[in-house]
């Protein structure tokens, strides 16, 4: 067993129940889900994604353990689909427990789409409940069959105030740190490093506190300055710099700032980042931010994914360079996504309406007979290749949902379709 002196600081202070535990209110507050859950041992399986170091394995074993249910754990990075068929082979013999266990599996995002496949049974048919944890998008990482299995929580890093706790804390409850005569004077140095990470601002502290081996300790921002040597605006792209940055990057081009995109794509090309995945938010960009103000940003940006990934680093960044300025620099319209947002808010409200029958197929005698198709005019054969017939379900004929926006291109095409369909859809 392991003397205290030898275990790492963060460890040692791992919380042991949920009322320890720090941030994530949101998932385990006094009547939260996850709590009400644990407390009746009715967990549900699902994906726990967040930056490192705000509490996702921690919380997984917290709440096995509040849960009253046997604790299985794998890493995606050294286990195989062999291990996960193992763990499942001992949770169906697990007597009592047999289909009440917990796979806990950490960074779900690195299993091939194999090694997730190897999953769907077992949490399918309820032998295990998985509780994966990502740094990555499950949207993009985690595959759909094994998405729609589980629920995914959001965990956000933590606070200012609660790494102060966690500082304080640490300095008066640790075994080891509570012997010490340690005296906070400043940690805006300490909070920068950090990043929201609860486990490397632990590191810190206790870096800066075996540098005295002796005497006083005085937190300073020059202290951990001097011992972590590098406090600048690095880039980690599984922290919390990697949504921050992205966000100031996506918000720059919305803003028509090529000049800060550039900046963001440069902190982001220097700290390494999947050049795929800044490809990817260029061709979510282009649609969502420019749209039919410019539709050839879409050309421009889909060209720019195929191209990034024929070519790689370090050739790519001249062409993720090219494709941010130009979408910077396009007219910008979110059009095409409220318009679909709001037909989406619309089917919700008003569930499956019939199609009207003249625009049903007819593939068989009895839909021909029962009117399927009956009075459907073809368009190219009309005048001006338009027929002016009615599209939509009866309930919402002249329902407009696509809004042109208010640029050169848009106004065209608002110009368009009121010549088309005069007072109907109110253009």
């Amino acid at each position: 067993m392991l003397d205290a002196v030898n275990i790492p600081l963060a460890e040692r202070m791992r919380p042991k129940s949920l009322d320890s535990y720090l941030g994530q209110t949101h998932l385990i507050g006094d009547d939260s889900i996850l709590k009400r859950a644990a407390d009746t041992g009715a967990l549900p399986s699902m994906i726990l994604w967040g930056p490192p170091g705000v509490g996702k394995t921690t919380l997984a074993r917290i709440l096995s353990e509040k849960a009253g249910l046997p604790f299985h754990q794998l890493s995606a990075i050294n286990s195989g689909v062999k291990d996960v068929r193992e763990v499942i082979s001992r949770a169906k013999s697990g007597g009592m427990f047999a289909g009440k266990a917990i796979l806990f599996i950490d960074e779900i995002h690195r299993f091939s789409k194999s090694q997730q496949d190897s999953l769907l049974g077992a949490v399918e048919k309820g032998l295990v409940v998985l509780i994966g944890a990502t740094t990555e998008n499950p949207s993009f990482e985690v595959i759909p069959a094994l998405r729609s299995r589980c629920q995914i929580y959001v965990l956000n890093h933590l606070t200012h105030d609660e790494l102060m706790q966690l500082i304080n804390s640490a300095i008066s409850e640790d075994e080891i740190l509570k012997k010490r005569n340690i005296e906070v004077l400043e940690t805006d140095a300490l909070m920068r490093a950090s990043g929201g990470d609860a486990r490397r601002i632990l590191n810190i502290l206790e870096m800066v506190v075996s540098s005295v081996p002796k005497g006083k300790v005085e937190l300073t921002n020059d202290r951990v300055k001097e011992i972590i040597q590098n406090t600048t605006a690095g880039y980690d792209k599984s922290g919390e710099a990697h949504y921050d940055i992205i966000s100031a990057f996506i918000k720059s081009i919305r803003a028509s700032d090529p000049n800060a995109a550039l900046y963001y794509l440069a902190r982001m090309v220097e700290g390494g980042e999947d050049p795929k995945f800044i490809a990817r938010r260029l061709l979510i960009a282009a649609s969502e931010d420019i749209g039919n103000a410019n539709p050839t940003a879409l050309v421009i940006a889909t060209s720019a994914f195929q191209a990034v990934e024929r070519i790689g680093w370090p050739e790519a960044r001249i062409i993720l360079s090219q494709c941010t300025i130009y979408l910077a620099s396009s007219p910008k319209s979110n059009a095409s996504y409220m318009a679909i947002k709001e037909a989406q808010d619309l089917v919700k409200e008003t569930g499956d309406l019939q199609v009207p029958l003249h625009l049903r197929n007819a593939p068989t005698e009895l839909m021909s007979k029962l009117g399927y198709g009956d009075g459907y005019k073809y368009d190219h054969n009309a005048e001006g290749a338009f027929s002016s017939q009615e599209c939509m379900p009866e309930n919402l004929s002249g329902h407009t949902l696509y809004n042109p926006g208010d640029n050169a291109r848009e106004n065209q095409i608002r110009e368009l379709l009121k010549s088309l369909w005069k007072e109907k859809y109110g253009y």
